[in-house]
């Protein structure tokens, strides 16, 4: 029996990801987080694996791992937000929403995701 490394799963993750196979993806890519549990690569990825398998609230913790980490990494707070958005926690998702914007101000969709949870919210 071999044990893969924590690249290769990683590497086998992304391909199945780049496919559309979102659910398989999940597999190599939670094994590789639990080798590395470190590397915001990693977790970026098995967040967006996650996130196309509709798997929010999972997709939402790995996102929030990745932004902790790196505070100005707009992808991770714009996909944190639309994880939490997909959740129906409007409020909650405001915040990682705005700041995406802020720092990604030329991506109208950002803007477009950040207005709609502050009119989900004030409405």
């Amino acid at each position: 029996m071999t044990t893969e490394s924590a690249y290769e799963l990683f590497r086998n993750g992304t391909e199945l990801l780049e496919r559309g196979d979102h659910h398989a993806a999940t597999v190599p890519l939670t094994r590789a987080r639990e080798l590395e549990p470190g590397k915001a690569s990693v977790r970026e990825a098995l967040g967006r694996a996650l996130f196309g398998a509709q798997r929010y609230a999972e997709a939402a913790e790995e996102f929030r791992a990745v932004a902790d980490g790196a505070p100005t990494n707009d992808y991770a707070l714009f996909c944190l937000g639309r994880s939490l958005q997909l959740l129906g926690r409007h409020d909650e998702a405001r915040h990682p929403l705005a700041l995406a914007s802020c720092l990604r101000p030329e991506r109208e969709d950002y803007r477009r995701y950040r207005d709609r949870a502050r009119r989900h919210c004030a409405g």
